[in-house]
């Protein structure tokens, strides 16, 4: 179930980026995509176990992999800086035309 909702989260954002005219609201569908992968990520990897690796004398029970905590972690980072980075593309978009509309970006960018 847990799944479904996530793989819904991906679509949405998904369509939202094809059919979205306004370059803020891709903005914002690509980080919602962006946030339904990772949620995928983490459902994935949490499925061996709860608990955390630490070394102890108790009896062996199913711990969470580190590696794809650091993973996400990392692909948390790389998508912030992408979206920081296309906020300042739209910015300066935003200084040349008085929309943020894509086809009359295009209309009036075209000789």
């Amino acid at each position: 179930m847990l799944e479904a909702f996530v793989f819904a989260t991906i679509l949405c954002g998904f369509f939202a980026i094809i059919l979205k005219k306004n370059l803020m609201m891709k903005i914002i569908s690509m980080d919602v995509m962006s946030t339904g992968v990772i949620g995928y990520y983490v459902l994935i990897a949490a499925r061996e176990g709860p608990f955390t690796p630490i070394a102890s004398g108790t009896e062996p029970i199913a711990y969470a992999d580190p590696v794809p905590q650091a993973v996400i972690l990392t692909a948390i980072v790389i998508g912030f800086s992408i979206q920081a980075l296309m906020l300042v593309g739209v910015m300066k978009l935003s200084r040349d035309n008085p929309t943020l509309e894509t086809h009359e970006i295009e209309k009036n960018n075209t000789p």
